[in-house]
């Protein structure tokens, strides 16, 4: 005669069934799928640098339509003489790493291209300020969706200052900050590395790793307030590297130091004199060391490191996907540092550490969802 399961065993069991679909659905989440896109490199782009060098360390990119794309180097790269057989067209090839300076040369480090890597200006008149950097140098290159000029911000990290140029490199228009001098009050930054733009020309600029915080500006440069600050707690930050702004007034400053995305939600109203003013949210962690962030309409895509990969969030903070980067061969990466997306859909990252940038087209097959979207524009 068979005997009645007891209520507490099905209890139990239910339990465990419950449990286990969580935990198989988190870990689905987690582990990474095929890669949405082809990798172009050998294809794509040949260095134009002069014999015996190649790219550096390639921090930023900036796309004005995929017939200008604007690209930024710490400089460029000496190769060893002879050149090493297995050389095939940038540094990692021999196993470099280019982060710390290794053979750099501070020339060539604006330059200009369209999406199919033809190069179309060298904006190397702006070298000199450069030249002597004793660290990481430019960091980062920004274009606001709201300037009829297309001007171009660069943020230098270790001249803790930013510089704003007409769209054709002939003048530097404005400069943020004072070079190679840091500080915390309103006219100076420490180790600055991002700035996103609002819709009514006022500027945040994330001031970044020396000071951890955000600070606002009018659309002149201008001090208005700041907000942020060093800590522990959840909406403190260790190294603010990269801003992105998302629908209903939200705020994503990526903190590298402490590997998570802090979410904020702008609560002034549009207009008055204190805008933006913005409170925590949300933190959404879990990550590797994540660099840069873009948000669209309906999801976020992180560029990850330990192991280099992209990882799509939802609004919601939940992680939907993620795909990891090839880390040898010809389409070696060991960071993507900077991304964008062109009009195309197809998807530029810069490598800070093999030196170069990369172009990834999207796969025929790919799942529409998994693609990285074009920044969300707020009206």
């Amino acid at each position: 005669m068979l005997k009645k399961p007891r209520k507490n065993n099905i209890k139990i069991a239910l339990s465990t069934i419950i449990l286990l679909t969580i935990t198989m659905g988190n870990a689905s989440a987690q582990d990474p799928g095929p890669s949405p896109y082809n990798f172009n490199t050998e294809t794509w782009m040949q260095p134009f640098a002069a014999e015996g060098r190649t790219w550096g360390g390639t921090s930023g990119i900036a796309i004005q339509s995929s017939e200008r794309i604007f690209v930024l180097q710490r400089g460029e790269t000496q190769l060893p003489s002879p050149v090493p057989p297995e050389y095939t067209s940038f540094a990692g090839s021999l196993g470099w790493n280019v982060l710390r300076g290794r053979g750099r040369i501070w020339e060539n480090c604006i330059y200009v291209i369209d999406s199919e890597g033809n190069l179309l200006e060298v904006w190397n008149q702006w070298d000199h300020l450069f030249e002597g950097t004793d660290g990481p140098g430019p960091h980062k290159l920004r274009m606001s969706p709201y300037d009829d000029e297309n001007r171009l911000w660069l943020i230098d990290e270790t001249g803790n200052i930013i510089y704003v140029f007409s769209n054709d490199g002939s003048k530097l228009e404005m400069t943020l900050g004072e070079k190679n001098i840091a500080g915390t009050d309103e006219t100076h930054y420490s180790q600055p590395q991002d700035v996103a733009f609002l819709p009514d020309g006022k500027l945040l600029i994330a001031d970044g790793l020396g000071n951890a915080r955000i600070v606002v500006r009018d659309a002149d440069g201008s001090y208005i307030k700041e907000f942020g600050e060093r800590g522990e707690g959840s909406h403190q930050f260790a190294g603010v590297h990269a801003l992105a702004l998302g629908p209903e007034d939200r705020l994503y400053a990526l903190d590298r130091d402490k590997r998570d995305i802090k979410v904020f939600q702008q609560t002034a109203q549009r207009g008055s004199s204190a805008y933006p003013t913005y409170e925590h949210r949300e933190t959404w962690s879990g990550l590797g060391m994540p660099l840069d962030i873009t948000v669209s309409a309906g999801a976020a895509w992180v560029t990850d490191l330990n192991p280099p990969k992209i990882v799509q969030f939802n609004l919601d903070g939940e992680r939907l996907y993620s795909f990891n980067l090839p880390t040898e061969g010809p389409d070696r990466w060991i960071e993507m540092h900077s991304m964008a997306v062109d009009d195309q859909g197809n998807l530029f990252g810069t490598d800070n550490q093999a030196g170069r940038p990369q172009k990834l087209t999207p796969k025929t097959n790919a799942d529409p969802s998994n693609l990285v979207r074009p920044a969300y524009v707020p009206e």
